[in-house]
């Protein structure tokens, strides 16, 4: 055996609905220091600090998720694992966390279910009922927060600023071609929203209408390939209790649909902050047969536009590569 096989994983299912679902995502512990590509003295796993980027991208097909996510401690003294290492990675601008996502497309600059298991994964390390972290990743930081339950793990972040414009009617034309959406199930308001990649929001009359899609991925990828597109989140209208149903298909990263998409459920708290919509509950995963939801929550401070963006997590098992 060699030494990538013997990689720590940790598989975390993000986003979960009353306690089941989810969406499973692979996360593993990396180290910032030195070769790690040899078993320690004491036989344990060596951390993940040497894979390569190629490698990194085969850990989703490895373990049958649709993401991967490595943390790594900016301290380069020790790697993440040890309950040692704990209180230093709370609140300590020198131990923020490192954070990196991957599809077997290749990597993301951000990923918000990938965000909820990573901070899961950093909870679960430190034990306890009650963290803050801070997280960085494509060279912003941000704040994390994590809530412990029993084995569940209730985590929330700010996912950062979100850029909003109108889809030009080219734009609109192409994707809703492609989810072979019908005129009259439309409702007014689609979006083009940018948080880390840019996605276009598309609102559908209804939840049932949101179930029933059947895209065609192959024609939604060549033109969310052509648009410049992560993907396509459709998502049902907000009931008064801010309720919806969403589904996201994002085939040019190599997920042809996300069972949950907490970064897109930002992306549309934000565009219906405008519109008195401050806290929203959305769910997903029921076409995959995992349900999830996820909570998004906006609300204006200082004169700018702040978000809350999380689920409740939950460690389903360990292995190595």
């Amino acid at each position: 055996m060699n030494d990538v096989d013997r990689v720590p994983v940790s598989i975390v299912n993000a986003c979960l609905r009353d306690g089941r679902g989810g969406s499973p995502t692979a996360v593993l512990g990396e180290s910032a220091a030195g070769p790690p590509r040899r078993a320690s003295p004491t036989g344990a796993s060596p951390p993940a600090a040497s894979l390569t980027d190629a490698e990194r991208s085969r850990v989703p097909a490895r373990f049958g998720t649709s993401h991967a996510v490595f943390v790594t401690r900016r301290d380069s003294r020790s790697a993440l694992g040890a309950p040692k290492q704990c209180q230093s990675l709370i609140g300590a601008d020198e131990s923020t966390v490192d954070v990196r996502f991957f599809t077997t497309e290749g990597e993301l600059p951000a990923c918000g279910h990938g965000t909820v298991a990573a901070i899961a994964f950093l909870a679960e390390q430190c034990g306890g009922a009650e963290h803050r972290f801070r997280l960085r990743a494509s060279g912003r930081s941000f704040a994390g927060h994590a809530v412990r339950e029993g084995d569940v793990i209730h985590a929330a972040f700010d996912p950062g600023p979100v850029t909003l414009r109108d889809p030009t009617p080219v734009e609109t034309d192409r994707v809703i071609a492609a989810l072979g959406i019908a005129s009259d199930l439309l409702a007014p308001g689609p979006c083009v929203a940018s948080l880390g990649r840019t996605r276009m929001l598309i609102p559908i009359t209804t939840p049932e209408a949101v179930a029933a899609l059947a895209p065609d991925l192959d024609r939604l990828r060549a033109a969310c390939d052509q648009l410049g597109l992560l993907g396509c989140y459709v998502h049902s209208a907000p009931t008064s209790a801010g309720r919806v149903v969403a589904r996201m298909f994002a085939p040019s990263i190599g997920v042809p649909e996300d069972i949950a998409n907490a970064n897109s459920t930002a992306c549309l708290a934000a565009h219906l902050a405008d519109r008195g919509v401050t806290d929203l509950t959305v769910e997903m995963g029921d076409a995959l047969g995992s349900p999830a939801t996820i909570t998004a929550s906006a609300r204006e401070s200082a004169g700018r536009l702040e978000l809350l963006v999380g689920g409740a997590a939950i460690i389903t098992r360990t292995g190595t590569l």
